[in-house]
C-alpha cells in the first residue's frame, strides 16, 4: 500500500488532533473540516475508521522522519523525456 510522506501525515494528524480539541459536543454538528480530515487520514492509511487511521498513522511515523519538508503544491516536477512515438 503507498503511504503518503510522513511529513504530510504528520500534518493531517496535527491539524485533525487540533481542530478535535476545538470541537464544541453542545453544537450538535461536527465540523465539516474535521469530517474531511478524518475522511483523508482513513484514505491515506488505508482503514475505514478514525481511530483505526491515527492509530496506523501514529505507527508509520514512528518508524519514519516525520520531520522531512513537505513539497509545497505549486512545486514543478523535472520532465521526463519522452521516447518518440512510432506511427
Amino acid at each position: 500500500m503507498l503511504m503518503p510522506l510522513p511529513a504530510r501525515l504528520h500534518e493531517l494528524v496535527t491539524h485533525y488532533e487540533a481542530l478535535l480539541t476545538e470541537e464544541d459536543p453542545g453544537t450538535g454538528a461536527p465540523d465539516p473540516r474535521l469530517a474531511d480530515l478524518a475522511y483523508t487520514l482513513c484514505v491515506s492509511t488505508g482503514t475505514r475508521d478514525i481511530t483505526h487511521a491515527l492509530e496506523a498513522a501514529r505507527a508509520y511515523l514512528a518508524t519514519s522522519d516525520s520531520t522531512a519538508p513537505v513539497a509545497s503544491p505549486n512545486c514543478v516536477l523535472p520532465s521526463v523525456p519522452h521516447a518518440p512515438q512510432m506511427a
